[in-house]
């Protein structure tokens, strides 16, 4: 990737900064400059990083966008080798870095206006995504719902324990979590296992080997409703009417009108 010339930034390390360049000026994409090197931990490889963000139009140095003022970091990326996730160019930029780093990023807009801009991140913050639920087993679970038991690596398998169903949502702590609470808007990263009330399972990330991710306001209403206001690190027993789930449509091996019932265990969510 290129260097960008000509662009500096002053200000604390991990504060907003002030960035300064001569205009009008002209970038490449995916051209990219280090700002201001950071004086945190290092980032290392599988961190999730938060960063603060400033778009700054390059022909007139206006401030098109900023997630500094309402505290809004973006904490969608994760720091891999794994070039599904991360190119190898944007894993070696950000895997050298240290927290409160600052660089920004040439981007050229292919809508009708073609602004040019940069992007300049501040990395504030990085965590781990856990691998399984981790926190404190609960105890009080109702003796009446599924029963469910968990293999060394976490994964759930599930007796129904004579179970019906339910007309309404069922969303039921196993393991409650020590991190944030999921709000009904976040994005969340999870393993799951999904089954119909005859035991059936029909979905599982921990067949594919792989956590899946997906924003709450792109799956079923019971997952939604279900999910938020867990913790983060939560084991939840999910139990899906109809209604919430796929209703009177037949989903791959879910039947029409099937109650569905979920072990999920929330990783991470932003």
């Amino acid at each position: 990737m290129n260097q960008i010339a000509g662009v500096t930034a002053t200000g604390e390390p991990g504060e907003k900064p002030t960035v300064s360049f001569k205009t009008p000026m002209t970038v490449e994409d995916n051209s990219y400059v280090v700002l201001q090197k950071g004086n945190g931990d290092q980032i290392e490889d599988g961190d999730r990083i938060c960063t603060q963000g400033i778009a700054i139009n390059v022909k007139d140095g206006s401030e098109l966008m900023s997630t500094w003022e309402k505290n809004t970091p973006d904490c969608s990326t994760v720091v891999t080798s794994d070039t599904s996730q991360m190119t190898e160019d944007y894993y070696n930029i950000f895997k050298d870095q240290k927290l409160n780093a600052t660089l920004a990023f040439g981007v050229n807009d292919s809508n009708s206006a073609g602004t040019s801009y940069l992007m300049v991140l501040t990395i504030v913050s990085k965590s781990k995504d856990l691998t399984k639920a981790t926190g404190t087993k609960v105890l009080d679970v109702p003796a009446d719902l599924p029963k469910v038991t968990l293999a060394k690596d976490g994964k759930p398998s599930i007796d129904m324990n004579g179970y019906k169903g339910s007309d309404t949502l069922i969303s039921q702590d196993l393991i409650k979590g020590e991190g944030a609470e999921v709000k009904d808007t976040q994005t969340v990263v999870a393993h799951y296992t999904g089954w119909l009330l005859d035991g059936t399972q029909f979905d599982s990330s921990w067949d594919r080997g792989k956590s899946s991710t997906f924003s709450l306001d792109g799956v079923i209403k019971g997952w939604k409703q279900g999910l938020a206001g867990h913790t983060v690190g939560s084991q939840v027993l999910l139990v899906v009417p109809p209604s919430l789930g796929y209703g009177s449509d037949a989903k791959d091996k879910i039947p029409a009108n099937s109650t569905l019932v979920f072990v999920v265990d929330i990783l991470a969510a932003y």
